[in-house]
């Protein structure tokens, strides 16, 4: 994209389970007017380098922030109608909101929060450093330095083995697997695994699978933007293109073609490095 500055490096090996590379991101006219958040896999942290960041659920006012994180959510977020055109922006695996954020995915799940309430001054601080900071290599640094901190003190915290295996089984298979299958694997019940899971990332695996195969269509869209929509149906298990339409709608707010006509353009929305791995 012209006018548009996007920097990526690799995270510290030990915050790899936890976070993607570390991305900043820069326009140099006006950002897009419009973004939508798709639901993901992720939960997503932002930090802005001048203006704060407008977000907005659908039929919900704009809400503004200096630095943010977004959890699970299962339809998409409008982010933008403020003037910040500079920031970084990371992927965090669920595991990353107890080990990294000190509480569990579910108090994030389908809201945005300020990142100083849930770190208070050294959030403010890492905003305000961030600002300063001359390089992104420098921005990259200070971030990794307090993650790193902070993964020394959560690590205790992790969720319940079974209940991180199902996610990890969930997402390998890109939200193929069955319920009943997930829960055999881990050697629960259906519905204990059902409310175990919920429990801890605040949406259901029948939610989770749905998110993630709508993922995995957008990975694939974004890469092919002429793709025969009746071919992306086939290919990601919808049982036909209507069904694809239908799913999309729930999910993102308007159709396939109306999000390629309106997002396909943008790329502040950066791709997680799990894709290349994931994407059959």
């Amino acid at each position: 994209m012209a006018g548009f500055t996007q920097v990526q490096r690799p995270v510290h090996p030990v915050l790899r389970p936890y976070v993607g590379d570390l991305s900043g991101y820069a326009y140099d006219g006006d950002a897009p007017p419009l973004h939508r958040g798709l639901p993901s896999r992720h939960l997503t942290l932002v930090i802005t380098l001048d203006e704060p960041l407008g977000v907005a659920w659908p039929g919900a006012p704009v809400e503004k922030f200096d630095a943010l994180v977004g959890g699970l959510h299962s339809t998409a977020v409008h982010v933008g109608a403020t003037p910040s055109r500079a920031g970084v922006q990371l992927s965090l695996t669920p595991s990353a909101a107890r080990v990294l954020l000190g509480l569990p995915p579910i108090e994030l799940t389908s809201t945005v929060v300020g990142l100083d309430d849930l770190l208070g001054r050294p959030a403010r601080l890492l905003t305000e450093q961030l600002r300063e900071a001359p390089t992104w290599d420098a921005r990259f640094d200070l971030l990794e330095g307090l993650f790193l901190e902070r993964w020394a003190d959560g690590v205790a915290h992790a969720e319940r083995p079974e209940v991180g295996r199902a996610w990890r089984r969930l997402c390998a298979s890109g939200g193929t697997i069955g319920v009943q299958e997930l829960a055999d694997e881990v050697g629960w019940s259906r519905r204990y695994l059902t409310d175990r899971f919920t429990a801890e990332f605040g949406l259901a695996p029948k939610v989770t699978a749905r998110v993630l195969r709508f993922e995995r269509a957008v990975w694939r869209l974004r890469r092919q933007p002429t793709i025969r929509l009746a071919d992306l149906s086939a290919r990601f298990g919808y049982a036909d293109q209507a069904h694809l339409t239908r799913e999309w709608r729930a999910i993102a707010g308007c159709s396939p073609r109306q999000w390629m006509a309106e997002e396909l353009p943008n790329v502040q929305d950066f791709v997680p490095a799990w894709t290349a791995e994931s994407e059959v």
